[in-house]
């Protein structure tokens, strides 16, 4: 009978190396491509396909990594209100949280070989939850300002963007490596 995997440092340095990236790739998306009616939101957020990523391959780590890459490069640098940004950085944790329950759940292989899984993915990983994560964040932010409709329209159709164009491809090509080392996680932590 296997054994759970235990947590150890190497998971704590990979979420800390993973919020460090999400950070980096939060802060630049902010910077690059800016929804210029609503501070902290961008257009083009291409973090969100690595936050994706990470939370698909590291389970609970990834969240966690998502969380606070969201919460330090796009709110705390992109300027948001620390009383706001707590909440904020929420859209950023559903966006990874969303497929990940989805994926454990209904045993979907993160390689995404099967017509099955593909499609669960579309679902769950691309259009369900970018549009949840998309609606939060706008309406905790744009809500004052009367752009709830048009910053939602931006983030959302940029996050399928950037979705559809990295996480299936990295997902297909990229798992079957990452499942070879200590750090896959097969649920949410183990």
């Amino acid at each position: 009978m296997k054994t759970a995997q235990k947590p150890t440092y190497s998971f704590l340095i990979l979420m800390i190396g993973l919020i460090i990236i999400n950070t980096l790739l939060a802060r630049f998306a902010v910077l690059a491509f800016p929804f210029d009616k609503v501070l902290g939101v961008s257009s083009f957020y291409i973090a969100i396909a690595f936050m994706i990523l990470f939370t698909l391959w590291f389970g609970g780590y990834g969240a966690i990594a998502a969380y606070a890459g969201c919460f330090i490069g796009s709110g705390v640098l992109g300027g948001i209100p620390l009383h706001v940004n707590w909440y904020w950085s929420l859209s950023g944790l559903w966006q990874v949280l969303i497929p990940l329950v989805a994926f454990r759940l209904l045993h979907v292989d993160p390689t995404l070989d099967k017509r099955r899984d593909m499609i669960i993915f579309v679902i769950f990983g691309l259009i369900i939850n970018n549009a949840f994560g998309a609606l939060w964040g706008t309406v905790t932010l744009a809500i004052d300002s009367g752009q709830v409709m048009p910053a939602f329209i931006a983030w959302f159709i940029g996050n399928v963007i950037v979705t559809a164009l990295i996480v299936p491809l990295a997902l297909r090509h990229g798992t079957p490596h990452i499942r070879k080392t200590k750090v896959f996680v097969r649920n949410y932590w183990d």
